[in-house]
Parts: C-alpha cells; sequence; structure tokens
C-alpha cells in the first residue's frame, strides 16, 4: 500500500525553517526546564529537609527529658512512610516527602530508642526494629511553588517559542520572497521575456554586503542580459543577411526570367523560388523573434475562412465543419498558420489531409508516418527536419510564432491511428444582441 503523499506546502523553506524552529526551541525549553526544576526543586527539597531534621533533634532532646512532645511529632505516628520507619528501626534518621491526609508532608524521623546495635539492646523492639520518633512539616507551600514553577517555565516557553517562530517566520519568508521573485523571473526569461530582471538593490552597492539570495539574483540578471545581447545579435544578423539577400535574388529572379526555355531554366528558375521563399521566411522569423508584430483583429467566420485557405494551397485536401464558429482574430496571420500547416502535412506526410473545424478548434490530419519524436518533445526546430525530407524546417516555426501573435494555441500530436495532427485553437468570440433581447449569440455579423 502507497504511503499518502504529503501536502506540497510542506516542501516548502517556510515550512521546513517553522518546524526546524520549533524543534530547536522545544528541545532548548525541555533542557532548560528541566536544569531550573532540578535546581530549585533540589535546593526547596534541601531546606526543608535540613529544618525537619532541627525539629527532629529538638524533638529527640524533648523525649529524651521525658517532656511532652508536640502535635507534629510522635513515636511510630500514623501515616509515617514504611521505608522511613524502616530506616530508623536500622538506628539511622532520614527525610522522606509523601501524602498525609491529602496534603503533601515532610517527614523526618529517626531511632526512638537510641543508637542501639540489635533488638537485644531495644527493650520492646521487635523483629523489625525498635521504635521510630519523626516529625512531620507541611509541605503545601513548597510543592506549590515547584508546581508554580513548572507552569511559569511551561509558559514562558510557550511564549519565547512563539516569538522566536514568528521572528523566524518573519526572517525566513523575506527570503523566501526574494527567491520566489527570482523563480519568478527565471520562468519570464524562459518563456521569451528576455527584458525581465530581478533588480535586487543589494546588487546595485558594490559597498553593500550581499547574501547568498542576492549573489543568485545578480547571477540570474547577468546571465539574463547576456543571453539577450546574443540572442539580439543572431536576429540582426538573420535580418541583415534576409535583408542583404533581397536584392540579388531580386535581380537572379529577373535574369532567370529572360533565359530560354528548357529544362535548366526551369531549374533555375525552381532553385531561385526557393531561394526568395527562404529569405522571405527568414525575414517574417526575425520580425517574430522581434516581438514586434502587431495584430489586425477583426471578425471572422472559421469554416469559410479554412476552406478558402485549402483553395489557395492548391492541394487535394478535405475540409469538415464539425461545428462553425465566430472567431476574432488576424486574418491575414490565421490564413498563414493553417496555410502552412497543411503545406508540412501535404510534404512530410500522406494523404488523406484532412482539414476539421469544429467549434474554435481546428485541426489539421494527415495519415503520414507522423511528427519526429523531438518535435512532439519540444516543438519545431529551425532548419531541422527528419533525414531525406525536404524544406528547412522554418514552415512549422513560423506557424508557432504567428499562431503566438494572435493568441492562439497550436499543439502537435500523434493521430488517434498513425499520422499527424496540428490543433489550433482560438479564442472564440461572442457576439451579444441588442440590449434588452437577454441573449448571446456566437454567429458572426450579417447573420
Amino acid at each position: 500500500m502507497r504511503a499518502p503523499r504529503r501536502p506540497a506546502w510542506t516542501a516548502t523553506l517556510t515550512w521546513k525553517a517553522a518546524v526546524f524552529i520549533v524543534v530547536m526551541c522545544c528541545a532548548l525549553a525541555a533542557l532548560l526546564g528541566v536544569l531550573v526544576h532540578v535546581s530549585v526543586a533540589g535546593q526547596t527539597v534541601n531546606d526543608s529537609r535540613e529544618k525537619a531534621l532541627a525539629r527532629l533533634t529538638e524533638v529527640s532532646d524533648l523525649y529524651e527529658a521525658g517532656e511532652p512532645l508536640p502535635r507534629f511529632a510522635g513515636v511510630d505516628p500514623p501515616g509515617l512512610p514504611a521505608p522511613l520507619r524502616a530506616l530508623a528501626a536500622r538506628g539511622e534518621r532520614g527525610t522522606m516527602v509523601a501524602e498525609h491526609e491529602g496534603r503533601p508532608t515532610m517527614w523526618a524521623a529517626g531511632p526512638a530508642d537510641g543508637p542501639a546495635t540489635s533488638p537485644a539492646d531495644r527493650p520492646g523492639a521487635g523483629p523489625a526494629g525498635g521504635r521510630a520518633l519523626a516529625v512531620r512539616l507541611d509541605y503545601t507551600q513548597s510543592a506549590e511553588t515547584i508546581d508554580a514553577l513548572d507552569r511559569s517555565i511551561l509558559g514562558s516557553s510557550v511564549l519565547a517559542i512563539g516569538a522566536t517562530l514568528l521572528v523566524g517566520a518573519f526572517a525566513v519568508t523575506r527570503v523566501t520572497r526574494r527567491l520566489h521573485l527570482t523563480a519568478q523571473v527565471a520562468r519570464r526569461i524562459s518563456a521569451g521575456d528576455l527584458d525581465a530582471r530581478v533588480d535586487d538593490p543589494r546588487t546595485k552597492d558594490p559597498t553593500r554586503p550581499q547574501d547568498e539570495v542576492a549573489t543568485v539574483s545578480g547571477a540570474l540578471d547577468t546571465m539574463a542580459s547576456s543571453l539577450q545581447r546574443k540572442l539580439q545579435s543572431e536576429q540582426r544578423f538573420t535580418a541583415d543577411v534576409a535583408h542583404e539577400l533581397r536584392t540579388p535574388l531580386t535581380g537572379l529572379s529577373a535574369a532567370a526570367e529572360l533565359l530560354p526555355e528548357g529544362r535548366p531554366s526551369e531549374l533555375v528558375r525552381d532553385r531561385v523560388r526557393a531561394m526568395r521563399g527562404l529569405t522571405e521566411d527568414l525575414l517574417e522569423i526575425s520580425r517574430l523573434d522581434a516581438r514586434t508584430e502587431t495584430v489586425d483583429l477583426a471578425v471572422h467566420e472559421l469554416g469559410p475562412l479554412a476552406e478558402r485557405v485549402v483553395r489557395a494551397s492548391g492541394t487535394d485536401t478535405e475540409v469538415r465543419v464539425v461545428r462553425d464558429a465566430t472567431v476574432e482574430t488576424d486574418r491575414r496571420r490565421l490564413e498563414r498558420v493553417l496555410g502552412n500547416l497543411v503545406a508540412n502535412a501535404h510534404k512530410h506526410g500522406a494523404p488523406p489531409v484532412v482539414v476539421t473545424v469544429d467549434g474554435p478548434v481546428v485541426s489539421v490530419r494527415d495519415h503520414g508516418p507522423g511528427y519526429p519524436a523531438y518535435l512532439l518533445e519540444s516543438g519545431p526546430q529551425r532548419f531541422r527536419t527528419e533525414s531525406g525530407s525536404k524544406g528547412h524546417g522554418l514552415g512549422l516555426t513560423i506557424a508557432v510564432g504567428q499562431a503566438e501573435v494572435i493568441g492562439a494555441e497550436l499543439v502537435f500530436a500523434a493521430g488517434p491511428d498513425g499520422g499527424a495532427e496540428a490543433r489550433l485553437r482560438l479564442p472564440e468570440y461572442v457576439r451579444f444582441d441588442e440590449p434588452g433581447s437577454g441573449s448571446a449569440s456566437g454567429s458572426g455579423p450579417g447573420e
């Protein structure tokens, strides 16, 4: 049987620090409490014992002189503890705390027949020894003093533990809050926000001492700045190369059109078109990386838009509209995403290729070998394709970037019975009717 899973908050640094503080405070309070209790209780008992033995000496003198004994003294008095009676029977003196008539009492006892050495020397002594002369003192006040001390130790320990826990929790929370901020910045950077920084004030002033959290925060900011510079340099290089290639490619395209008809000229024109397409893709990717794209939102019917994309592709693709929906999106960018998905399905997959519209979700399905494992795991990568396949791996990269711009979610998966399936989920547009109708409709304008 598996053990129950502990709550997630028990793994936090705050919880662990709180448990550590409580355990250490409890251990320290218990140790100090025991030491104080033993010391005070021992001192109180010793004082009462000395007082009881002093009274026993006084009573012994009265007993030997034949004078009446006080009320708190007697020979073999009732209630005398048996161990103390046996000690006195052996000719020794001793003290003991015991209950007498429901009250704590300090007893002191000694031999009543003198320091005899054997039962024969003590007239009237039984086989267990002679009689015991004992005195008793009320030990209630001393016992109450010890009990009050124990309660004070317990109360002060609880207060001290609570105060220490509050102070410790405050100190630990300040550290964990900074750690959470550092983790949030790291997640923002991994999501693509290269401008995110922790900006810990402790890292701004070199003369200010830095703790470990500030060191980690400063290292993260330095890493993010270095990464941002490198990525921006690569983006500028890609954009500059693409821009510089456009002019010679335009001239090369014009020159290719002047070539006489024939197989060689067709090959040249085909390669020029491929180079121009690659250049345009690189430019588009550089704009997407720069995150400077703006959207032109409008309301569109998703079914007719998908059919228009398929017709423009000139491919043998089936369109199924299970449930049409109205979406507010950038039509040009959405057509770019769907066009790239359809082209990729025909280029790397196998027929039949089916585009299905089911509400705000558009899926593009083929029946080929499916997406490679690396793509399903970490998404499309630039200039990486399966061996033997044609293309540069930029089509799906552009589709993912454009989907992010229009606020859509693009997921790559394997088909239920083989093949590859790309699902694009768009935010559905809900149009409210005129005030007073009290109904909402998902249909677009014109219905």
